[in-house]
């Protein structure tokens, strides 16, 4: 029976076969690296044990040297950082699987882009540009429009977005003093079009968005590091507060994997992936992002398996 399962590579372990409700330990289930970088579904009812399906599976990538990025939404997922405490459901698991329990922790760095602990991540504006901005926004062809002006106008001076505050200026001076400056160089500018744009931003800043967008800026290459062990790094964003911020969430994670896509280089059908990305209760992520968002998301993750990422 075990010959069924076997495979050729690296993998990682999940459990062991049953078969007449009994724990057959020689029949183990495992998921060869190459397939990590394809991408997967976890789905099941309340308590059935997705989240800590993840754990072990991020858990795993890294002793086999794949970094992972884990967004973390109940707060459950963080405990992989310290060494796990004795538990005899867990003994009499592990007895039944054949297996060593090691009461080990990860090697993990905690992210946050709101108020919650952990290491600030930041972008600036202007390296989400006037197209990403836009679908964060939900703003028209006719509003992306102006908000392209705007970027080009500020690229054409010399002048860095870093903020919130910054493009808020920008659109107080364009459609005041700075109109006809405006207008000599690009035509005929809407003010009720920035004025939309203005209101959007604001919507932004009470999800606390204004926290993230600043510098220093966060460099996507930082999800690819290793312990002396040669352990992949587990990279932990903090979003117990998705709740409240579930645009702010999914407009940073589509700049993520928009970031990821441009600046990985092409690997191919590798070996293991280079990354793989976990999103815990993914529904509140999504749920009230807007289509155009979503189609963005949808056409990236489509893309990225060919840089060795899988989600």
């Amino acid at each position: 029976m075990s010959g069924a399962y076997t495979f050729q590579g690296p993998s990682v372990y999940l459990g062991a076969g049953m078969v007449q409700g009994q724990v057959t330990p020689e029949v183990e289930v495992r998921i060869p690296l190459k397939t990590l970088n394809r991408h997967g579904l976890i789905a099941g009812a309340t308590g059935t044990g997705k989240t800590k399906t993840l754990q072990v599976l991020a858990e795993q990538l890294s002793v086999q040297g794949v970094p992972c990025l884990v967004l973390d939404i109940k707060g459950d997922l963080s405990g992989i950082a310290r060494p796990a405490e004795p538990h005899p459901k867990v003994a009499d698991r592990m007895k039944l699987l054949g297996k060593e329990w090691l009461m080990e922790g990860n090697p993990v760095e905690l992210l946050t882009i709101s108020d919650q602990p952990g290491t600030r991540l930041r972008a600036t504006v202007s390296e989400f540009g006037p197209v990403l901005f836009s679908k964060i926004l939900g703003l028209n062809d006719t509003q992306q429009g102006v908000l392209s002006m705007l970027f080009k106008f500020c690229d054409d001076r010399g002048l860095l977005l870093l903020d919130l505050e910054d493009l808020k200026k920008v659109i107080q001076y364009v459609s005041g003093e700075g109109k006809q400056e405006l207008e000599a160089e690009f035509g005929a500018f809407s003010t009720v079009s920035s004025g939309t744009i203005l209101r959007k931003l604001i919507e932004l800043e009470q999800q606390g968005a204004g926290a993230f967008f600043g510098e220093r800026s966060f460099e996507v290459e930082d999800l690819i590091r290793y312990d002396k062990k040669g352990r992949g790094i587990i990279s932990i964003l903090r979003a117990t507060d998705i709740q409240d911020k579930p645009k702010f969430y999914s407009s940073f994670l589509l700049q993520i994997l928009a970031e990821v896509y441009q600046r990985f280089p092409e690997v191919g059908d590798a070996e293991k992936p280079k990354l793989v990305l976990f999103f815990d209760e993914a529904h509140l992520l999504f749920e009230e992002a807007t289509k155009v968002l979503l189609d963005q998301i949808k056409t990236v993750v489509k893309l990225i398996r060919s840089k060795g990422v899988g989600i």
